[in-house]
């Protein structure tokens, strides 16, 4: 991959520390964790042209990760980067779960409500097809979301109503709010649901490369449109870039404060992720 994604990434890493330190509210792990993802999904693969009717569109699931979201389409030119400053302040266009009421550029849902992205993105893939659009829909979910009954729902009628056009990539870091995903609600082999359910998989080992994560998004392109949905099932890891962050929940939702920022900051540039 590209030098300008290989310094973009430490830079998201460091708007999202800022940002929940400056208001003592926010959720880094998982934020941190999305980072390649997020910049490889902008940067290289989404098709978005404002003299176009047909455009991709990206849902975003779960919301608690909207650090991550808002830097990247900060420092895709969607908004000014001094925006980010205003993150979870009153009156801001930047909330804890991103909002669309007040016209962000950028965001097509107010998501934060677990469980209801894939839905959405599937009424929005079907449109889509009804409008001969062949514009592809993304969503990304989280993996203790799926312990979220309506996503399965979703899932069988994307199979059998063979709503090929959009692709979900799960953030399978093994982690939420309260403990490991397996503690809390075992999930299972989701590869094996997933195919049950009549789903392509596709298995994304290393979340955290950019090349891994530009790899697995293109051959899911390539893979549209040819009668299933698609999943990606992406391992990260929660709190990737800062090391006392990494492998744990306990930073799901919990800000830096001074000192830690600090050291955060001045991570070792091999802490900051596989470019």
């Amino acid at each position: 991959m590209d030098g300008d994604l290989n310094n973009l990434v430490p830079q998201v890493r460091r708007d999202i520390l800022r940002m929940v330190h400056t208001v003592n509210s926010g959720h880094p792990g998982g934020s941190l964790g999305c980072v390649e993802f997020f910049v490889t999904l902008y940067k290289r693969v989404l098709k978005v042209d404002d003299n176009s009717d047909s455009n991709d569109m990206f849902i975003l699931s779960n919301g608690h990760i909207s650090p991550v979201y808002y830097s990247t389409l900060a420092r895709s030119g969607y908004f000014k980067v001094e925006e980010l400053d205003s993150f979870r302040k009153i009156d801001s266009r930047l909330q804890g779960h991103p909002t669309n009421h007040d016209n962000l550029p950028g965001i097509n849902i107010s998501s934060g409500s677990l469980g209801q992205g894939v839905s959405v993105g599937l009424g929005i893939a079907l449109s889509k097809k009804l409008n001969n659009d062949d514009s592809l829909v993304y969503v990304l979910t989280g993996d203790g979301e799926l312990q979220e009954g309506q996503n399965w729902e979703a899932f069988m009628f994307a199979a059998a109503k063979k709503v090929d056009n959009i692709i979900v990539t799960v953030d399978y870091n093994g982690q939420q709010i309260d403990g490991s995903t397996k503690d809390v609600l075992d999930i299972g082999d989701l590869k094996s649901k997933f195919e049950s359910f009549g789903w392509k998989v596709l298995e994304l080992e290393n979340g955290n490369s950019l090349n891994e994560v530009y790899s697995k998004l293109s051959l899911a392109k390539e893979n549209s449109k040819k009668g299933k949905p698609i999943v990606i099932l992406m391992k990260t890891v929660m709190g990737n870039g800062v090391d006392f962050m990494m492998h744990t929940h306990e930073w799901h939702g919990k800000a830096p404060n001074d000192e830690q920022l600090n050291i955060a900051l001045n991570q070792n540039p091999e802490t900051l992720g596989d470019y």
